[in-house]
């Protein structure tokens, strides 16, 4: 009788923005401006990293990384919230729900273990120069990356695996506009215990662990630097490392605030308002702090204009 009275659910019902019903025109708007730009910076970016050969070393061969890990984590999320911003019926199918967290979680997780991977190049670059060239070769740029993404790719399959295992019966409303891991295992039954060991798991291996290889590489790098005897070399030394200082601080802000507060000081729609920032705003800012404000860069993507222009 148990089970006959059980609903199983098919579809989840996103009520991320439905307190803010009479703005939703416009947030679709504001967000629409605001994807199209993202994804107009990271394609100029990628574009002139692969037409430019001067920028063909291993700091902007895991910028390129990414900026592509930006564009695909945006297209998982922002198009569909696009779609329900519009919608009457704002829902996504369970098969696309889960499918839809595992690529946020692989993406998400995947950029913290490549900030990582960048910490050891500016490692590299300021403490042992003259072996640069050969410890950062193209095999071991491709290895880091290859290793970020599958270190991704595994705690992205595990936490989906174990989330998506759970029974979910008669409620099917997340509070949320896309499938994150604390709405979906709020609707899931007998959660209490589990969801605070996939908090954890998650803080643990991809916030954690990438922190420290980043803060064990600076520490090796600001000891270096303060041993250079002119002022001018420590200023250029510290201002190759600024914009991943910046890009590493926001990322891991904006993680932190998320999932490590305690869930009880905000309400669901507060959440969802707070979660634009690392879907929209972040991806947005990144590519302005990394690229757009380099030099080297700029000098790059204006040689780059100049050839197309004169192309016949």
């Amino acid at each position: 009788m148990e089970w006959v009275n059980e609903t199983l659910v098919r579809e989840f019902v996103f009520l991320g923005f439905s307190s803010l019903a009479g703005l939703q025109r416009l947030l679709f708007v504001v967000f629409l401006l605001v994807y199209m730009f993202t994804l107009g910076t990271n394609a100029v970016i990628i574009s002139t990293i692969v037409l430019d050969r001067a920028l063909h070393t291993p700091m902007y061969f895991f910028l390129a990384g990414l900026s592509c890990s930006e564009t695909c984590y945006t297209f998982v999320i922002v198009p569909k919230m696009l779609v329900d911003l519009l919608a009457q019926k704002k829902t996504i199918s369970f098969l696309g729900c889960s499918i839809q967290m595992f690529s946020f979680l692989f993406l998400g997780c995947s950029h913290s273990f490549l900030l990582a991977a960048m910490g050891y190049d500016r490692y590299v670059a300021i403490c042992n120069p003259l072996w640069y060239t050969v410890i950062m070769g193209h095999g071991m740029c491709v290895g880091l990356v290859a290793v970020a993404y599958l270190c991704g790719f595994t705690i992205a399959e595990i936490i989906t695996s174990l989330v998506f295992h759970l029974p979910f019966h008669s409620s099917n409303q997340l509070h949320h506009f896309f499938c994150d891991i604390s709405p979906v295992l709020k609707v899931a039954s007998h959660h209490t215990h589990f969801s605070q060991f996939v908090i954890i798991m998650l803080c643990a291996l991809v916030l954690v662990i990438p922190l420290l290889l980043i803060l064990v590489s600076y520490i090796h790098i600001i000891s270096a630097i303060l041993q250079f005897p002119s002022t001018l070399g420590r200023y250029k030394a510290f201002s190759t490392c600024a914009s991943h200082l910046i890009i590493v601080i926001v990322h891991y802000d904006c993680a932190s605030f998320i999932y490590l507060r305690p869930k009880s000081n905000y309400s669901s729609s507060q959440d969802a308002l707070i979660s634009v920032s690392y879907t929209i705003l972040t991806p947005l800012f990144n590519p302005m702090v990394y690229s757009l404000r380099n030099k080297e860069f700029k000098s790059a993507l204006q040689r780059v204009v100049g050839r197309t222009i004169s192309l016949p």
